[in-house]
């Protein structure tokens, strides 16, 4: 579109007719097509010579090809590159964030349930070069009645990148958006609102103490460690270094089904996590004659978090009066950083444990977590 000028119009005179000619983008065809549409008669002068078209006649031509759609984006992008729904982008884009070299999506499921529950029902069928601040506004009305502001936020982040993944040949996205968030009056994320509760060290000491075998060892090892369950149900024997000082973090659980995958959430998150003697110790005898996976169902496949979740630590916590939103497994992991930093730790090597990325130069510089004695003595 961009290597097109701006059609006016040729005036030509026919019949005793002024007539414009243009050429028109067909949708049947996909191509243009000569058009000769009328725009007044041809007016003659005393001697009957005609006389040149007015200034009102070629103002009414250019009228008449704008008003046809010959230099229109939207025409252009419909005719030529095709009509396509949101849905229809939707899955196109989902297809290619999977299959990508740069920076796949390895994980779908939080996006397609997004997608599913509030996106689709909302404008899945709305043509995509209509998804636009104003046509999406009734939906983030409707999505913040239910939802917290960050996820409101988080799913108008994907309406926005299936809006962007359509290209043109040239790479260049068809349809260009100033995103506004005052007209589509998003709510704004509150850090003080969010929900991020924590155990303390005397509810974690409660947890294992009321358990015994796979869920008690499974409550040491996130306290312990820090880990995000998904990386702690994943975990082998062999994941296991160092006498047991030392656990590498290399694969996780898939979300939605019961099997190991070897890409984690960050690239931070592949990492060595050291332990306490007493910890180690204690997962060593947990280990005695097992093989494969530390945590495992009768079948042998891997948990999935959200069915032991529900299963052993929200009645837990429910008996507990611990129970509130956001209070999950992630707890621990919260409940972790704070004991580390309490202790002092050395916040390299805190960071590098908790699979937070370096944010610093001087952090970035640091190879402590290459200095594997220094970091069994802080562990």
């Amino acid at each position: 579109m961009r290597r097109r000028r701006g059609q006016i119009g040729n005036l030509i005179q026919q019949n005793g007719w002024w007539r414009v000619r243009f050429r028109l983008d067909q949708t049947d065809t996909g191509k243009r097509k000569q058009m000769s549409v009328k725009v007044a008669p041809v007016m003659f002068d005393k001697n009957g010579n005609p006389k040149p078209p007015s200034p009102e006649v070629q103002r009414r031509a250019k009228e008449i090809v704008e008003q046809a759609g010959a230099n229109s984006e939207e025409r252009f992008n419909e005719v030529v590159l095709g009509e396509v729904t949101f849905r229809e982008q939707a899955k196109a884009y989902l297809a290619a964030a999977v299959s990508r070299k740069r920076r796949p999506l390895r994980d779908t499921v939080t996006v397609e349930g997004a997608f599913n529950k509030w996106i689709y029902p909302a404008i899945g069928d709305m043509p995509l070069r209509l998804v636009d601040n104003l046509s999406i506004k009734p939906l983030v009305e409707k999505m913040s009645d239910s939802l917290s502001a960050r996820s409101v936020n988080k799913y108008v982040e994907y309406i926005k990148q299936v809006v962007k993944s359509l290209k043109a040949p040239n790479g260049e996205p068809v349809h260009k958006r100033t995103w506004d968030a005052e007209t589509m009056d998003l709510p704004v994320v509150e850090y003080s609102e969010q929900k991020r509760p924590s155990l303390k060290a005397h509810a974690v000491s409660n947890l294992i103490a009321a358990n015994t075998g796979q869920e008690q060892a499974l409550y040491v090892l996130l306290a312990a460690t820090g880990m995000r369950v998904s990386e702690a149900l994943a975990l082998e024997t062999r994941h296991f270094v160092n006498g047991g000082r030392t656990i590498k973090v290399e694969q996780q659980v898939a979300k939605n089904r019961p099997r190991l995958v070897k890409y984690l959430k960050t690239g931070a998150a592949k990492r060595d996590i050291d332990l306490h003697p007493d910890v180690a110790e204690y997962l060593r005898k947990y280990m005695a004659g097992k093989t494969g996976l530390l945590f495992q169902t009768e079948s042998g496949t891997p948990h999935l978090n959200h069915n032991l979740e529900t299963r052993w630590l929200t009645p837990k916590l429910e008996e507990m009066g611990l129970d509130e939103e956001g209070m999950g497994f992630h707890a621990f992991k919260r409940f972790r950083k704070t004991w580390l930093r309490g202790q002092r730790c050395l916040e390299d090597l805190n960071n590098f444990w908790m699979a937070h990325k370096p944010a610093t130069m001087s952090e970035l510089y640091s190879h402590l977590h290459e200095e594997v004695e220094l970091r069994l003595a802080e562990a």
